[in-house]
């Protein structure tokens, strides 16, 4: 198992765009991102994803860490 890097939230945004998703809404610290039928929530904070949460958002998004770190 891949260990996840501590990354700020405009860092995981911009993996997830690179990977094909648009951001669909925003509301209060948090936002959302599709693709298709798959669909990502992140908190969007000035502190850094938790590993927990990270691996919820790449769940969410359909790859698995290493693929979502190639996006990085």
């Amino acid at each position: 198992m891949t260990k996840l890097p501590q990354l700020k939230p405009r860092q995981v945004v911009r993996g997830l765009e690179r990977a094909g998703f648009a951001k669909r809404k925003s509301k209060g610290g948090h936002r959302t991102y599709v693709k298709g039928a798959l669909r990502v929530t992140l908190p969007y904070h000035a502190t850094d994803i938790k590993p927990g949460t990270l691996r919820s958002i790449i769940d969410q998004a359909g790859m698995t860490v290493e693929e979502f770190l190639r996006y990085l």
